[in-house]
């Protein structure tokens, strides 16, 4: 069974950082475009991050999180991490990490094969 487990998450001060980890299980992320989204309370789900498969895949983030956040791969630990320093109190959601068997996985969350069971992030004095 292919599964997606994202953990990292918890309680942060405004302005610390974050380092967020998806896990494959049944499924070699190295082969996946892999996405992260969170949902902030009955908000919508959102795009934050995304990089492409392979090795030293591109990246692509969302403007909220641009220049503060780094999406990275670690193929020999089945991983894709998410780091995000100087988090604000809108940083607080549930975050998802999701892949897409394709180069790009794209940031509209439409198309992905497997989605993890998310980890809440907030963000608060």
């Amino acid at each position: 069974q292919m599964q997606l487990v994202e953990s990292g998450g918890g309680l942060v001060q405004p302005g610390g950082s974050l380092n967020l980890s998806c896990t494959g299980s049944g499924v070699t992320l190295s082969n996946y475009g892999v996405g992260w989204f969170r949902q902030p309370g009955l908000k919508g789900r959102e795009f934050v991050a995304g990089i492409s498969w392979g090795i030293g895949g591109t990246t692509g983030y969302a403007d909220s999180v641009k220049g503060r956040s780094t999406i990275s791969r670690d193929n020999a630990k089945n991983t894709v991490s998410l780091q995000i320093n100087g988090l604000k109190s809108d940083d607080t959601a549930v975050y998802y990490c999701a892949a897409r068997r394709t180069h790009w996985p794209g940031d509209s969350g439409r198309g992905y094969d497997i989605w993890g069971q998310g980890t809440q992030v907030t963000v608060s004095s």
